[in-house]
């Protein structure tokens, strides 16, 4: 939503043509501010998590439990409180390397794209020491796409055929209304290979120009 603001105050932007590209977690939060900010006229959603459901359910809604939940409130707590005591957050700790032998597909993924020359930077959280673990907190009891429904301007839902994280954008595109939606499943695609285009350029250009170019007019 900053992101937005900030463009919309400018005297060289014009309020009609506001366009969002989200990518990851931030695809799942450009749905969350197009369906509040009515300035947005197109948003593309690119490999997208749903950060509220991967935080409450866990991957693949494995830990869909409320017992599950308690635990995971009971644990950010204590972190809360040592992290007072300490002066200093915790951190989760980024893409485990070395990668062990038996790493799920897409921590394998995440590796060879966080913790090698294609992804690595120095102040990037996913490839050192990742994010605060208490950072997530709000998100056990929020609902990120919870009006995605209601979304009147252009949405594109894109993903890599071969995403782990799909279930999120197929999911979520389900519940879009209207004739302005699109979902756009890239042949071949992880879900890293939709950040920088991968070994085969996956990105579809064209296609966001072409989604752009007839939504934002």
């Amino acid at each position: 939503m900053a992101a937005v603001d900030y463009l919309s105050t400018r005297s060289d932007v014009d309020p009609e043509k506001i366009g969002l590209i989200g990518i990851c977690g931030w695809g799942g939060m450009a749905i969350n501010a197009a369906a509040i900010d009515t300035r947005v006229k197109a948003t593309v959603a690119s490999t997208l998590y749903d950060m509220s459901r991967v935080t409450q359910n866990g991957y693949f809604d494995q830990a869909n439990t409320a017992d599950a939940r308690n635990e995971a409130r009971k644990a950010l707590m204590a972190q809360r409180i040592a992290d007072f005591k300490s002066g200093s957050y915790k951190l989760g700790g980024g893409v485990v390397d070395p990668l062990p032998g038996d790493a799920p597909q897409f921590v394998k993924d995440y590796h060879a794209y966080y913790k090698t020359p294609r992804g690595y930077h120095a102040r990037s959280l996913n490839s050192n020491g990742g994010w605060n673990v208490t950072a997530a907190t709000s998100l056990l009891n929020s609902k990120l796409l919870a009006f995605s429904e209601e979304i009147r301007s252009a949405v594109m839902v894109l993903h890599g055929e071969k995403a782990h994280s799909r279930y999120f954008g197929e999911d979520v595109f389900k519940r879009l209304t209207g004739e302005n939606k699109e979902l756009l499943i890239v042949p071949g695609a992880n879900h890293t290979d939709l950040y920088d285009g991968g070994d085969k350029n996956y990105i579809p250009f064209e296609r966001l120009e072409a989604f752009f170019k007839k939504y934002l007019k």
